[in-house]
């Protein structure tokens, strides 16, 4: 059997009294779809914090590609291939959609801040990022500032950049936001084969995208793991539907 490609083990985070994540542990495994699903302030965000490595745990233990990487930066788990989809604040603003998957492409080459003028014009860059922004859908949007794209179209971006990087894993945080129904359909799609490059841990609320496109979930409440499984164990789990699903899967 494979090893894990990444694997939390007991992880603990807590914000005073609150405990934000509690004796967390999952596993992420080759080519697959690993949703992270809760309702709101149960603990998804400090847990994707946690494996990012913008949030040290309190305790536990996280593994990626064989590594222990708990205590590494941001910086060394994305140099290491741990790629986690950019917030829009990280995009750049003024950059064009293809500027922004550019610099990308320089950051993986590690000469991120030499962006000058003349760069622009190399197809070493231009023709990549050209490909990328067409295989999430947004090639005719290239030369639109980010600051002009729509919610939605930002985070097709966000993925952009990730792709650019060329991760081992994917780390997505609600991709489907702000995505009308033709959107989130075609990012379905997409997903379910970019799992074969590499696996996708994904947090998301829509539940009929995760219910398409999970191989397996996670159920986070109040920071714990109350379940784990594939879908119709999740589905038909009596303390998953009481706590998250309730009347989503009731029909």
């Amino acid at each position: 059997m494979a090893d894990p490609v990444l694997e939390l083990s007991h992880l603990d985070k807590a914000f005073g009294a609150l405990k934000a994540t509690d004796d967390v542990s999952l596993t992420l495994m080759p080519g697959e779809i690993h949703a992270l699903i809760g309702p709101n302030g149960a603990g998804k965000t400090t847990l994707m914090g946690q494996i990012s490595g913008r949030l040290p745990p309190d305790s536990g233990t996280i593994r990626f590609r064989g590594q222990d990487i708990t205590r590494l930066s941001v910086a060394q788990r994305a140099r290491m291939g741990l790629g986690r989809s950019f917030q829009i604040s990280s995009l750049i603003p003024e950059y064009s959609a293809r500027r922004n998957v550019m610099l990308a492409l320089q950051a993986r080459q590690g000469h991120a801040y030499r962006f000058v003028m003349p760069v622009r014009h190399d197809r070493r860059l231009t023709e990549p990022a050209i490909e990328i922004l067409t295989r999430v859908g947004l090639e005719g949007r290239a030369s639109v500032p980010s600051a002009e794209l729509s919610h939605g179209e930002r985070r097709l971006l966000e993925i952009a950049v990730a792709l650019a990087l060329r991760p081992a894993c994917f780390l997505l945080d609600e991709p489907m936001a702000g995505m009308g129904t033709e959107g989130v359909g075609r990012l379905v799609t997409f997903l379910k084969d970019l799992k074969q490059e590499a696996p996708i841990l994904l947090v998301e609320h829509d539940m009929d995208a995760v219910f398409r496109l999970a191989d397996r979930i996670t159920v986070l409440v109040y920071g714990r793991v109350i379940a784990s499984g594939n879908v119709d164990e999740v589905r038909n789990d009596p303390e998953v539907r009481r706590a998250y699903l309730g009347d989503e899967v009731s029909a």
